[in-house]
């Protein structure tokens, strides 16, 4: 099985998938996504992201290395690389996606029951402005960006095999792990 982990930005879908990989280490890993954002923090090339630049990335979309790609921003591309699933699978191991809501969607359709995709939501609106101004890596700007993205993000919810609501984390990793536990 394969899992795609949705969200808007804030939501916690790295959190639930970082607690997955935690408890589960020989079984799950992490399909690295490629980006032509930044790096925030202490991120590192080939471990969170392949960062490239929108050159490299759309001679990657030329030669067609993607399962799926989106520009989610001018100028601002995410996509799955072909060769990460093909890699984890060839380890005996289950993939793992952390991906915006348009590639999960995309995935999805693409792998159909070979995949269960999963959204988080977030309890609010409000609780994820609060959530993004806490990270303190992000502008202002883009904060209201993220909002209005996670806005229209929240109606893709019913395309989704399963909704996790993370209003509380302890709560929110228990729905996940019966999740796992169902579809495994």
């Amino acid at each position: 099985m394969i899992y795609i982990f949705c969200a808007p930005s804030g939501s916690g879908k790295s959190t639930m998938v970082k607690h997955l990989l935690s408890k589960h280490p020989d079984l799950f890993e992490l399909s690295v996504s490629c980006t032509t954002r930044q790096p925030r923090g202490e991120e590192v090339h080939g471990r969170e992201y392949y960062f490239v630049t929108v050159d490299e990335f759309r001679r990657r979309i030329a030669n067609d290395e993607f399962v799926e790609f989106e520009q989610v921003y001018d100028g601002l591309y995410y996509g799955t690389l072909k060769q990460e699933i093909e890699r984890i699978e060839a380890a005996g191991r289950q993939v793992l996606f952390d991906v915006d809501v348009k590639g999960g969607i995309n995935l999805k359709r693409i792998l159909g029951d070979r995949a269960t995709s999963i959204f988080i939501c977030p309890p609010s609106i409000d609780e994820l402005r609060r959530r993004l101004e806490q990270r303190g890596d992000t502008s202002p700007e883009m904060i209201e960006k993220r909002l209005a993205k996670a806005d229209k993000e929240l109606a893709y919810r019913p395309q989704f095999d399963r909704i996790v609501v993370n209003d509380d984390l302890h709560h929110a990793f228990a729905q996940l792990d019966a999740i796992i536990d169902e579809t495994k």
